[in-house]
């Protein structure tokens, strides 16, 4: 199997159904070998394929997250790049994958190679979405990550409160639930 089976396969998801992606990522995680095909996919935004990639790459990382650590310097610099509401839910969720997994009490790969410089990268691109015009999904993944990744990083939990209260009347219902839960959790540490 070769990028360009992939690609096929990405551009036979005909929308955003979980059966359609569930296809292609259990192709992936059945061949190894595409994993990172399907990266540099994604972060081919000249594409509209990377959309789905994304997709799939989050079902993908939900079960296989160890595999993206040998390519963590090449996810950190890119998320950023990603622009497209409907790829930047899926980067988001696996920020909280990573998140989650770095402040994870159990020992992981994920957790050992995770630097400085990624956990930077993420947070910097948290904040930038949790300000951008992006669909509350994005900004409740992204509330989650900066509070488990503040617990290591005093600054962060006072910048995610002040942006949370100074959006949290203008937003929409389930963001002010998401908020108001973040908040409750930053006031509890």
């Amino acid at each position: 199997m070769n990028k360009q089976f992939l690609i096929e396969q990405l551009n036979n998801i005909e929308n955003a159904k979980r059966v359609n992606r569930l296809r292609v990522s259990n192709l992936v995680l059945k061949n190894p070998e595409i994993f990172p095909f399907l990266l540099d996919i994604v972060f081919d935004i000249s594409d509209k394929t990377s959309i789905k990639a994304a997709w799939v790459l989050e079902f993908v990382c939900k079960e296989k997250l160890e595999w993206l650590t040998p390519y963590l310097d090449y996810f950190t610099e890119n998320i950023g790049s990603i622009k497209q509401d409907s790829a930047v839910r899926p980067i988001s969720k696996i920020c909280e994958f990573i998140a989650k997994a770095y402040t994870s009490k159990n020992n992981s790969i994920v957790k050992d190679m995770l630097t400085k410089e990624h956990l930077d990268s993420i947070i910097e691109t948290g904040f930038d979405w949790l300000i951008s015009q992006h669909k509350v999904a994005v900004k409740a993944y992204t509330m989650t990550t900066l509070f488990l990744l503040g617990k290591n990083y005093d600054w962060v939990h006072q910048e995610l409160k002040l942006i949370i209260q100074q959006n949290i009347t203008k937003e929409t219902a389930a963001y002010k639930a998401r908020g108001k839960l973040t908040l409750a959790l930053i006031n509890k540490k």
